[in-house]
């Protein structure tokens, strides 16, 4: 073991000892069975829709336990940050209802790991002084090659046992390294056996048996670099324990690392959290299925859901119900506020289906009141789509009216407004700033008919139009128009004489459709017209007169 003189000087000397720490962060009074929960994403890459997934079963449990949620970046990792992430968690995490519940500047701070570095050297000198951790100075080349022997002698790979060769280095020997100035990491200590074993018990998967951790891990990056920042492992295990948190959730691919972690727990005197890991978000892809993955698909990234508009109570709903599947059966409202039960969360990978996330966006929106859907679709349109929100300002009783069309009055409400970035493409027409006037008679939209024909309907449609409430009763200027013009009442007195007619009713009133939205397919014509006003109708008719 290093002398603690020599130990202590390779630190800061107004460097406190982890008893500050101790006092500085006090255990958190809680209610029996409250959980303190945390969300810790790395600023490593955009936010992966699991994290929004995991973090939602964590603040749900510390909700409904009485306890507390909060975030926690890990930038201990500051070479492979990514610049803007930053802005995209707060996007995120606002959208999604998972921001922290614990202010920036609450009692268990800083929520940052880079602004705990002194927190950090005190519990790693205080391992070093304890003989429980020490400099190792292998080179990156030193460690390759070590790899390679290994390898060819066919061990287990690893810094361990008689590998690692500063474990039990000559006093003298380390004193000299550190003397000269050589570059070094702190390893820790590991007490574990090659073919150790070691039982976890998991709040979503029960008795778990893993290899036991046997390597000593870096827990402190290289001396040349400033600030010295913990690796992710002795960093979980200081945080943990001093910020009070009782059950870490996260995904699965960390299952591997808590028998390092419990030891690091023991070896800092700290007592262990439970444990509860999730299951990834999965994708079907051919006749197999893979974990979402942020480099093939767009849909793994928070932004490609906050970008596209969709609703975040459909999303959250849909994710709920991944997690239990009761929740899927259950309407939004109440789903949204049920408890998420960890014992039901499954073990294998829900599948992630855009086309169930489409139907339950489309369902809830179409739930919800004309002036809510403007109001959303402006506040996301706000940062996207600037005309759009203009047009939506300028144009406001119409746009009521134009929402109102076949999801006000009627059984069975449309529903094929499935995200926000849908609007205008769907409801744009109403609009005239949007709206690209028909002046060409021989588009072929009018079906092939011939365009001084298509001039002729419009122009008598025009000359002759008056609204009327009655559905029946404002179709029935279309049926005239149609006979006027020499088309056939049906397709029966059509196919029996082609010849004789033009086309049949419908290709008329295709016609005056393609004229007043700019489409062969529209929502009910007389309600759309009823949207417009008289004034607009004739309008855009004429447009198409000579």
């Amino acid at each position: 073991m290093l002398d603690r003189a020599l130990v202590d000087g390779l630190f800061p000397s107004d460097l406190p000892d982890p008893s500050h720490w101790e006092q500085r962060y006090p255990a958190r009074e809680l209610a029996d069975g409250a959980e303190v929960t945390r969300f810790a994403p790395s600023p490593t890459g955009f936010v992966h829709i699991g994290g929004v997934y995991t973090a939602t079963i964590a603040k749900d449990v510390a909700d409904h336990s009485g306890g507390s949620y909060f975030v926690r970046i890990e930038d201990t990792d500051q070479s492979r940050e990514v610049e803007g992430v930053a802005a995209q968690f707060d996007r995120a995490f606002e959208y999604f209802g998972i921001a922290s519940e614990e202010p920036v500047d609450g009692p268990y701070g800083p929520y940052l790991q880079s602004a705990r570095e002194q927190i950090y050297l005190s519990y790693v000198r205080e391992l070093m002084r304890e003989g429980k951790a020490y400099p190792c100075f292998a080179t990156r080349d030193e460690l390759a090659e070590m790899t390679k022997r290994q390898q060819a002698t066919k061990v287990p790979t690893g810094y361990y046992g008689s590998w690692a060769v500063w474990r039990d280095a000559d006093p003298d020997e380390v004193a000299a390294k550190l003397s000269a100035g050589d570059d070094y990491v702190v390893r820790f200590r590991s007490p574990g056996v090659q073919a150790g074993r070691v039982s976890f018990s998991d709040a979503i998967r029960g008795r778990l048996e893993h290899e036991a951790n046997r390597n000593d891990v870096v827990i402190l990056k290289s001396s040349a670099t400033s600030p010295r920042l913990p690796t992710y492992h002795f960093a979980h295990a200081v945080d943990e324990h001093l910020m009070g948190v009782t059950l870490v959730i996260r995904g699965e691919e960390w299952i591997s690392s808590v028998p390092l972690h419990l030891q690091l727990f023991e070896a800092l005197g700290f007592p262990a959290p439970r444990y509860a890991h999730v299951a990834p978000l999965m994708k079907q892809d051919g006749g197999s299925k893979r974990k979402l993955s942020k480099r093939k698909d767009p849909e793994a990234s928070v932004d490609f859901y906050v970008d596209a508009g969709y609703p975040s109570e459909a999303v959250l709903y849909y994710l709920r119900g991944l997690a239990n599947g009761r929740l899927a059966e259950t309407p939004l409202d109440q789903a949204l506020t049920e408890p998420i039960r960890l014992e039901e969360c499954g073990v294998a990978g829900p599948l992630v289906d855009m086309v169930k996330l489409a139907d339950i966006s489309g369902d809830h929106i179409a739930t919800l009141s004309g002036p809510t859907v403007l109001d959303a679709v402006a506040e996301w349109a706000a940062e996207r789509d600037p005309e759009l929100v203009t047009v939506l300002t300028e144009h406001r009783e119409l746009a009521e009216r134009a929402i109102d069309v076949e999801r006000v009055g009627v059984d069975n409400p449309r529903k094929d407004l499935v995200r926000w970035s849908d609007f205008r493409s769907i409801y744009g027409f109403f609009f005239p700033p949007l709206f690209t006037e028909v002046t060409d008679a021989s588009d072929e939209r009018f079906g092939g008919l011939d365009a001084s024909l298509v001039r002729k309907l419009a122009a008598d449609f025009a000359d002759n139009y008056a609204w009327a409430d009655d559905q029946p009763t404002w179709f029935a200027q279309i049926r005239e128009l149609a006979a006027r013009h020499g088309f056939a009442p049906n397709p029966k007195t059509y196919k029996a004489d082609p010849d004789s007619y033009p086309g049949v009713l419908r290709d008329a009133a295709n016609a005056i459709r393609v004229a007043i939205t700019g489409a062969t397919r529209s929502p009910d014509l007389h309600a759309v017209c009823g949207a417009l006003g008289t004034e607009e109708v004739l309008r855009r008719l004429r447009a198409l007169t000579p």
